[in-house]
């Protein structure tokens, strides 16, 4: 259990990346990790966007105001509202899709590699472009876009506990 904390504290926001390639490999066990995440009445409404070319990432960059960063791959995780548990007050896509995120970031640093989550949705221009340069069809949402590579900056792991917001038994 302690490795498994040790990997969640690991996990900062990195946005300098060394310009060495992700294997395929280990850019498919990020996958297998995202992919393990709960998901409301087991519906994994997700799909995966995986951009390693640099032409590719530079047009997908081009269009995230914050995710401007040299990296050597990128992960656009996508809610699928067709494949989604629904309630008539809502849709579950993005707490699950944001399950299998987490996933992939702890997974990412206990890897040896650095990631930043850099958000899409709920900005509508943001979504409207990243679907127009990845071709994301209408019944798909790109919730947002984690960039991966090995890290070429350096953070000390936190908890970023608070006490004062913790609250037993009421509030």
């Amino acid at each position: 259990m302690g490795n498994i904390l040790e990997h969640i504290y690991q996990r900062r926001s990195i946005r300098k990346y060394k310009p060495d390639p992700v294997p395929r490999e280990t850019l498919l066990d990020l996958l297998r990790a995202a992919m393990a995440a709960p998901s409301a009445v087991n519906k994994q409404p997700w799909d995966f966007i995986v951009l390693t070319q640099p032409e590719r990432l530079a047009a997908l960059q081009e269009v995230l105001p914050y995710g401007k960063y040299a990296c050597p791959a990128a992960i656009v995780v996508c809610g699928r509202l067709d494949l989604a548990h629904t309630e008539p007050d809502g849709s579950y896509w993005v707490q699950d899709c944001s399950a299998a995120t987490e996933n992939l970031l702890i997974a990412a640093a206990g890897l040896g590699l650095g990631t930043v989550w850099v958000g899409v949705y709920p900005i509508r221009e943001r979504v409207e472009a990243v679907r127009q340069v990845l071709n994301i069809p209408p019944y798909a949402v790109p919730l947002n876009v984690i960039l991966v590579g090995y890290p070429d900056e350096e953070k000390l792991p936190q908890t970023r506990f608070r006490e004062d917001r913790v609250h037993w038994e009421n509030w």
